[in-house]
């Protein structure tokens, strides 16, 4: 067993978050040792839809949705084409357009890393505890 990476999915979903939610729990119903607990699950959920969302939202429409577990973690990575980095905002808390999304997945991550890719986008990950 590679202890760097235990199994990964791709699932390529042009403008879904539904479906991008739905392949994220497909993938953490397969069987491993340990299991990851529902509590880390549900978290894992929520970054790959607020990943995905942003992703559409921000970056271009498009995307594709990677996740891998590994020792230990579970690793959310959204790839999409803009090359407008995530950044942090002031939450809106009177006309309702966001702001919090970014700041929930820094605080649920144990690290997040935004590369550029070679095509001009770039490629957001969460490493989440499971």
């Amino acid at each position: 067993m590679d202890m760097m990476s235990v199994d990964a999915t791709t699932a390529h979903c042009a403008t879904s978050v539904a479906g991008a939610r739905e392949s994220a729990r497909a993938f953490l119903r397969t069987p491993r040792q340990p299991p990851i607990a529902a509590e880390a699950a549900d978290t894992v959920i929520l970054v790959v839809s607020e990943l995905v969302t942003n992703a559409l939202r921000h970056g271009g429409g498009t995307y594709t949705l990677r996740l891998t577990a590994h020792p230990g973690t579970i690793e959310v990575a959204v790839e999409d084409p803009s090359p407008q980095l995530p950044h942090m905002r002031t939450p809106d808390l009177v006309d309702g357009t966001g702001g919090f999304g970014w700041h929930m997945v820094n605080d649920l991550s144990i690290a997040t890393i935004v590369t550029p890719t070679p095509e001009g986008g770039k490629t957001v990950r969460a490493l989440l505890p499971h």
